[in-house]
């Protein structure tokens, strides 16, 4: 997690110590709930005030790191030029959490980090998870203490008579934002559509039933926490994997907060046939619901990232305070509106 192992290639520490050498130069931010330092704010969404936090849910569309240009005297891996725009939406939103899908081997988790800092945005806590699918890791960067850490690699699921691991895990963490609040985190990164032999949607179906398995294990182990689940599951809000997680025997038991930018459009992801899809989620159960800043919770717009990655990053901001249920937002003003259909 927070020490990458020792097999790690020799760049990869040649990038922690530029880590580590680069924090002194950060700029000093105005305090976040815990005294912690935060960025000035983004014009994109309105930034938290004091004793409000927020998470980002961002895929990066496989981070990784190449070979330098032929022309190029170093001999050091460097990431595609399209990771700029990524570092510098960031930048701009500034997340107090923030939860990453698509990133590569731990050398390209030490090279973003490094970026990240060296743009002034220092995550003193990290989780990265490692897993099946070597390319395709999920990490989380907070500005707060990570508390506890409970990672899923090892769930296994039968189609026929083969078994398949949920090829990324679950990352599963508790942050405390201040010494009186916590959050429970599950960040996932479900199969994507691509073909598969044994069938993606139903690979993706049994990854979903296993992260419902999670959700349900740490509601009833602690009723009353705040649990935050986000990530790229793949499947559009009506599908049955979106209804395995946002539910259990017909009853609900997330709420899905659906993001939308600035023109009021909720797509997450855009396909190489220039289609618009919601696969990205922001879901929280009832406790942390009454929590949530309906007005400062969205999705950033940016022409930036259309050549970076077909996804777009999810903004929540929260009260970092216990509230009473009759605070929580009116998700009714979220939902998608309704129209005819004529052949």
């Amino acid at each position: 997690m927070t020490t990458l192992r020792a097999t790690v290639a020799l760049s990869c520490m040649t990038l922690l110590t530029a880590v580590s050498l680069g924090s002194a130069g950060c700029s000093r931010f105005a305090t976040s709930p815990g005294n912690v330092p935060r960025p000035p704010p983004s014009a994109a969404l309105p930034r938290p005030d004091a004793g409000e936090f927020s998470v980002m849910t961002f895929n990066l569309n496989h981070y990784r790191l190449e070979a330098p240009p032929t022309a190029s005297d170093s001999l050091q891996p460097v990431p595609r030029p399209e990771a700029d725009a990524l570092v510098e939406t960031i930048r701009h939103a500034a997340p107090d959490i923030l939860a990453v899908q698509g990133m590569g081997p731990p050398a390209a988790w030490a090279e973003f980090q490094y970026r990240l800092r060296a743009v002034g945005l220092e995550y003193r806590y990290d989780d990265y998870l490692p897993c099946e699918d070597q390319d395709i890791q999920l990490g989380v960067l907070s500005r707060f203490p990570i508390v506890a850490r409970q990672p899923h690699t090892d769930d296994r699921y039968t189609i026929g008579p083969s078994q398949f691991p949920v090829l990324r895990g679950f990352i599963d963490i508790t942050l405390e934002p201040n010494p009186d609040y916590q959050i429970r985190l599950l960040s996932a990164h479900l199969k994507s559509k691509r073909f598969h032999e044994y069938g993606q949607a139903e690979m993706r179906r049994n990854e979903a039933r296993l992260l419902g398995n999670h959700i349900r294990a740490a509601l009833d182990e602690h009723p009353n926490i705040n649990l935050l689940v986000l990530g790229t599951f793949n499947d559009d809000p009506g599908s049955r994997v979106l209804r395995d997680i946002l539910t259990y025997q017909d009853k609900p038991v997330l709420f899905d907060l659906r993001p939308v930018d600035e023109a009021g459009d909720a797509w997450t992801y855009r396909t190489d046939t220039d289609t618009h899809l919601r696969q990205d989620y922001v879901l929280v159960n009832r406790g942390l619901l009454n929590e949530v800043v309906l007005a400062k919770t969205g999705i950033l717009r940016s022409a930036a990232l259309l050549t970076a990655t077909d996804h777009r990053p999810l903004i929540a901001t929260f009260v970092a305070r216990e509230q009473a249920q009759d605070q929580a937002p009116d998700l009714s003003a979220r939902t998608p509106p309704v129209f005819p259909e004529y052949d």
